[in-house]
């Protein structure tokens, strides 16, 4: 979780994929820390880049994927979710850090159900 923290800004937002919302680098950490010591403790993620647009100098956003694979911890079992990641960045001293993030799940808007990318 350390690692974790050091790639956000200490005045951060973030938005889980379930509309939770928390600011501050302490507070997404603490968000985090309890579902990936028991629900996402064998889980991974797979990201990838869609875009990277520049806004000002210093200031990028930056759209991926990221698939979670979860696995046997999860109540659900082992299983995959997509989402669409929306990151705002920020160069502080040389490095980028993550002022503000947003992780929608890809749903079926009829259903509601979980859909994986192609």
């Amino acid at each position: 979780m350390a690692a974790f923290g050091s790639l956000f800004a200490e005045e951060a937002t973030f938005v889980n994929r379930f509309g939770h919302y928390v600011r501050g680098v302490n507070e997404i950490v603490a968000l985090h820390v309890p579902i990936h010591e028991t629900i996402y403790r064998d889980s991974t993620l797979d990201n990838e880049l869609i875009d990277v647009f520049h806004i000002a100098d210093g200031v990028a956003v930056v759209h991926f994927w990221s698939r979670l694979t979860a696995g046997a911890a999860h109540p659900a079992g082992p299983h995959e979710v997509d989402t669409l990641i929306l990151a705002v960045l920020a160069r502080q001293n040389e490095t980028w850090r993550i002022r503000a993030l947003e992780n929608v799940t890809l749903t079926n808007p009829r259903t509601g159900e979980a859909i994986l990318r192609a």
